[in-house]
């Protein structure tokens, strides 16, 4: 045939420099292959400086990085009306004014045995206090006239029911139609001062935070009354604890009387013999947990009432008339730390410097548990040391 060539006479093309194409996934296979082989090795035998979980840490961080972010919750109705509420009260302003005044709300079964030691704790200081109290079993009978007419409608108050948490919004309520009132401070029938009215003044109304005790517990008096019925406004990893004596400021206490949310959560899922025969007890749980969700900035994280649970009883130390010298309430007033102990098997003591504006200074402005025979000791040591 004329002019035909044959498939042989096709010219054939240089073949393209380096190595094959189809090589290439292989190589690379290999190569990942080796690195996955290392990351184990040094994961199950690490260098002696550094651990395995501290390896693996890194990896996942690592991963973290290319993997999509985890969607936020949608939040319901009720979460976004009671966090557009908050917001707003947290960035109110409150000036302090020469005539602003703490609040003091004694929270009490009846009569309040301290009424003179209070009496000389206040006198001479009109204009920068006002008492409110709340008596829930029996009407109170007076013994000084600056605590007559400053009782409040009470109702009755029950130990470990969210009643406990009830009356402390009771107490806000009242003190806080006076506009005077800018700090508000809890305080029970066993309560006594330990310091002289302008230091404890010049303490609370000198900051700019809020003295609620809070702490987080993983055993089974913290953790261990978490319901997950509280979620998911309230996760787990919220939970706090603390004592239920608190010193807050007028920010603070609207926002607690604002609250519904939250509360609603505790009267409903945190009660004494719940399921798997547990008990909560919300006035050492609610405060905690709310001011640590909204606000943990805003609070100290310990309270300025002290109390001692060093007896490692159910109950904390009680003080009689015997146990009232000077060097017991000196010994209160000079403790720089504040303690709190998990309920673990393994206790765990967690121990933290009081910084009060960022200055180390002592914890306390008040104590607690004192029986009513102990009054006249305390007067005398009240009457005859200036420094208190």
């Amino acid at each position: 045939m004329k002019g035909h060539k044959g498939w042989l006479d096709i010219p054939i093309m240089a073949a393209p420099r380096g190595k094959p194409s189809s090589k290439r996934p292989l190589w690379i296979l290999v190569l990942l292959s080796l690195v996955c082989l290392s990351l184990i090795v040094v994961y199950l035998h690490p260098p002696q400086q550094y651990s395995s979980c501290y390896l693996l840490s890194k990896v996942c961080d690592h991963l973290d990085y290319w993997l999509p972010p985890v969607p936020a919750r949608v939040l319901t109705d009720e979460e976004l009306i009671s966090k557009a509420v908050i917001g707003d009260i947290l960035s109110m302003q409150f000036p302090h004014k020469n005539s602003s005044k703490i609040a003091f709300m004694f929270l009490t079964a009846g009569s309040l045995p301290f009424e003179k030691l209070w009496e000389k704790f206040f006198l001479g200081n009109d204009g920068r206090f006002s008492i409110y109290i709340h008596s829930s079993r029996e009407k109170p009978i007076h013994v000084s006239p600056l605590f007559i007419g400053r009782d409040i409608r009470s109702e009755k108050v029950s130990w470990g029911q969210i009643s406990m948490v009830d009356a402390e919004k009771r107490l806000l309520a009242n003190a806080l139609q006076d506009a005077d009132n800018q700090y508000f401070v809890l305080l029970s029938d066993s309560c006594v001062p330990l310091h002289n009215f302008d230091y404890v003044y010049d303490y609370l109304m000198e900051t700019n935070i809020s003295f609620v005790d809070c702490f987080e517990d993983p055993g089974p008096l913290g953790a261990g009354r978490y319901s997950e019925n509280m979620l998911p406004v309230i996760e787990k990893k919220d939970w706090r604890k603390g004592s239920q004596w608190f010193s807050i400021k007028r920010q603070h206490a609207i926002l607690l009387l604002s609250d519904s949310l939250y509360y609603t959560k505790f009267n409903f899922f945190c009660k004494p013999h719940m399921e798997g025969n547990r008990n909560c007890y919300s006035d050492e749980h609610y405060l905690p947990t709310l001011f640590n969700m909204v606000d943990p900035t805003g609070i100290a994280n310990w309270s300025v009432t002290h109390v001692d649970w060093s007896e490692g009883k159910w109950h904390p130390k009680l003080y009689r008339a015997e146990d009232i010298t000077f060097e017991l309430l000196k010994k209160i007033k000079s403790i720089d730390e504040n303690f709190h102990v998990t309920s673990e098997a393994k206790k765990v003591i967690m121990q933290k410097p009081c910084l009060w504006n960022g200055t180390r200074r002592p914890c306390y402005l008040f104590a607690r548990k004192f029986y009513p025979e102990a009054l006249e000791n305390l007067m005398n040591i009240f009457s005859n040391y200036t420094d208190f």
